[in-house]
């Protein structure tokens, strides 16, 4: 590779050269991005997941770019054009966009106007006109004439010079990077509604005569404007005001100021209209469209991630309840491994109403299967489920807790769902999701995907490739940060364990199904078709909860099994003592084991595992109650203080459920007494938070809702004034459009 791609990726990340060169040469060798973070810091300088990710994105921007390169050479040499001055900027330009200008003038062409001009024999006529040289441009014109070749006067003869300077001044590269600039820089988007559409429009209310700067529209209203013209709802235009384009182009190309700078200008005028614009329109719009990708993308993983890390209520036995009326509750009993025990259906609402009947059998399971905690779905009858099982007087210790159950019918209905549970139907393996989502969100979570668990932004619409390469880096963090237990984990769970995947996933059930649990990780090695490479990625990640070797527990990896035996052994000690005891690690002194290969960072790592073994990063779990007696948006007033849980986050504020089947939304707005230009800042997915009701609108169904402590003070108060006005900018009814994304009106 080339060298200078190094020092490049070094300068953009702040990191050392050597840093980006080893850490490329382990991702050549098929490592992945959590293995090299976690054992491999010797190697990068401990360079985190996020920064070898941006490596790993960044090396291959770099080769496609070097690749195209090459290409444009070959073709460019072959046309035997290729001077060296041509051949130095090729070599030269740092973007994709910078080569397609270099290469636009000698790029196999369709038969254009410049093309047919050029059949006539009309290029020595351009040339002097573009030269704009005092001249007596009738005579020369006239000169061109030719019936036979189809031009029949001098303007005939004019008109096609100018098709010829035309495309000359549009395959500029200088002035195509200026007005490249420009278009970002100074252009605006505008949206209209295409006349006689606007009832049938009416979601999309707030662009019907709107415009704002390229350079600063959100991600999320750059979607929004997209959707509503691909749908044939809007029209969208998205450039500078054509004079001053036209400034920019003159200012570049007119040298003169006689009859033939005359001729150039008209050239001007026709190659903006025809040829230039259309042509950064498109750059500009995919542009302004991979950056909105990238901002909807990070919110979306954002979101996800912390979904995914939500707080386990561990190896428990659940009852699940998926809520309903007409058809009633579907209920399923669980193991501590989530295995299912019983399913049932219960019918305690209307029109039925068996509530005695429905109860009696809720605790008659609730004792046979010494239930722990009783999840319910959020969805609809949920919270009156809720109250149903709270007024059957249960143990005390038997938690009753409301589960998101975003996703559990994409599930249901999945390949996964029917493997796992072939003899049983959608309602009761939904059930069963809603309470494996209570015992371990990020176990059962990793078999849906990710676009249907409810917490994206314009999903559907940004790049696909894009998403889910994210979302996979994403789950795959997510699933090696807190480790697997190779004897229970889901084929879709061990398919995320770094050096994995899908075969060797189902290698490793088979394998567990002949041969009974795995008593050691060296045992790992016999799977079929797992190989030393997929094992070395793969072992620090996988957990045996039951193994002799107390490092197989651990995240030590197997490499480090020795280092770690040598410290005991040094103090006279066993493995197991050092795990247990605090006072015996304090004896070990980290810098007699530091190697050329083992430096400081990684034996920290150790000690740090042998303090708590197998840790589960993820927070505990905590029980959550909804506002008793709010149960429907109804039952809301306006300056009404409620618990809710944050379900998700996007650029311009976060969703609340507050127990009403409605999410409300928090604008960015209102999210503190401070100025919040980013909601990450100040929450996270599942967030527990105590929300005032703003706006209640039952017809459309919208609730807004407020974080701040006096959501009722003077609007704006306190904020900088330049980010009020920005704020001001924002469409009026935007909220409302926002809140109806939510539940699919705007997410598709």
């Amino acid at each position: 590779m080339n060298i200078n791609h190094y020092l490049k990726i070094a300068e953009e990340l702040n990191v050392r050269q050597k840093q980006v060169s080893d850490t490329i040469e382990l991702l050549d060798g098929g490592a992945t991005v959590p293995f090299i973070s976690r054992y491999r810091k010797e190697v990068t300088g401990s360079l985190d997941e996020v920064q070898v990710a941006a490596i790993r994105d960044r090396v291959q921007q770099l080769r496609d770019l070097d690749k195209r390169r090459e290409a444009i050479l070959k073709s460019i040499k072959d046309q035997e054009k290729l001077t060296p001055e041509l051949e130095d900027k090729i070599n030269a330009a740092e973007t994709m966009a910078a080569l397609e200008d270099l290469y636009l003038p000698y790029k196999p062409k369709r038969r254009t106007k410049a093309t047919i001009a050029r059949e006539k024999g009309l290029e020595p006529l351009a040339e002097k006109i573009f030269e704009q040289e005092p001249i007596d441009l009738q005579k020369e014109a006239d000169a061109f004439v030719d019936e036979e070749k189809e031009v029949p006067d001098a303007e005939a003869a004019l008109q096609g010079a100018r098709d010829i300077i035309a495309e000359w001044i549009n395959e500029n590269a200088e002035l195509r990077k200026k007005m490249r600039d420009l278009f970002i820089e100074e252009g605006k988007f505008v949206s209209k509604v295409i006349p006689g559409k606007e009832e049938e429009a009416i979601k999309y209310k707030d662009y019907f005569d709107w415009s704002e700067d390229i350079k600063t529209a959100p991600s999320h209203r750059v979607l929004a404007m997209r959707r509503g013209e691909k749908e044939l709802f809007l029209m969208l235009d998205s450039c500078p005001e054509e004079v001053d384009a036209l400034a920019l182009m003159e200012g570049l190309v007119v040298k003169g100021n006689n009859t033939c700078t005359e001729q150039v200008k008209l050239s001007i005028k026709d190659c903006y209209k025809r040829l230039l614009k259309p042509s950064m329109e498109t750059e500009v719009r995919l542009y302004t469209k991979k950056k909105a990708d990238e901002e909807a993308i990070k919110v979306f993983t954002e979101n996800l991630r912390q979904l995914l890390l939500g707080a386990p209520l561990g190896e428990k036995s659940v009852m699940a309840i998926d809520p309903g009326f007409r058809t009633g509750c579907k209920l399923v009993c669980l193991g501590p491994q989530g295995q299912l025990l019983h399913y049932d259906a219960i019918f305690p609402h209307e029109p039925q109403r068996k509530v005695a009947e429905s109860g009696a059998l809720v605790k008659h399971l609730v004792e046979k299967h010494q239930v722990n905690a009783i999840a319910i779905g959020n969805g609809t009858a949920g919270r009156e489920t809720e109250q149903f099982i709270k007024s059957l007087g249960l143990p005390k210790e038997v938690l009753v807790v409301m589960v998101n159950e975003s996703g559990a019918s994409i599930y249901s209905a999945s390949e996964v769902a029917r493997e796992e549970f072939p003899d049983h139907d959608l309602t009761v393996r939904g059930a069963v999701s809603i309470g494996r989502r209570l015992m371990d969100p990020l176990a059962e979570l990793v078999k849906i995907d990710p676009k249907s668990i409810g917490v994206g932004q314009y999903q559907h619409d940004v790049d696909q490739t894009a998403l889910k390469n994210s979302l996979d880096d994403t789950v795959m963090s997510c699933v090696n940060g807190v480790g697997v237990e190779v004897n229970t984990a889901s084929k879709q769970l061990l398919t995320y364990v770094s050096g994995l995947g899908p075969s060797l996933a189902q290698n490793i059930v088979n394998y567990r199904n002949e041969n009974g649990p795995f008593k050691s990780r060296e045992e790992i090695k016999k799977v079929p078709r797992l190989g030393e490479k997929a094992y070395e990625q793969a072992a620090g990640f996988l957990r045996i909860q039951n193994a002799e070797n107390p490092l197989d527990r651990s995240a030590v990896h197997p490499e480090r099994y020795e280092l770690v035996q040598k410290m005991a052994k040094d103090i006279q000690a066993e493995v197991a003592d050092l795990i247990k005891s605090q006072e015996l690690r304090g004896k070990i002194s980290l810098k007699n084991y530091v190697t050329d290969s083992v430096g400081l960072p990684t034996l920290q790592d150790i000690m740090e595992e042998l303090a708590k073994p197998g840790r589960d990063p993820r927070e505990t779990f905590e029980v959550f109650s909804f506002q008793e007696g709010v149960n429907e948006m109804k039952d809301l007033k306006v300056g009404m203080k409620l618990p809710g849980i944050i379900t998700n986050i996007t650029n311009f504020g976060a969703f609340v459920d507050v127990g009403v089947h409605q999410d409300g939304l928090v604008h960015l707005s209102h999210l503190a007494d401070r100025y919040v230009s980013d909601p990450n800042e100040v929450v996270t997915v599942n967030q527990k938070v105590e929300v005032t009701v703003v706006d209640v609108d039952l017809n459309r169904k919208r609730i807004g809702l407020s974080m701040k402590s006096d959501p009722f003070a003077e609007r704006g108060k306190g904020k900088p004034q330049g980010k009020r006005k920005a704020r001001e900018k924002e469409p009026e009814g935007d909220l409302a459009a926002k809140l109806a994304m939510l539940k699919g009106k705007f997410n598709g």
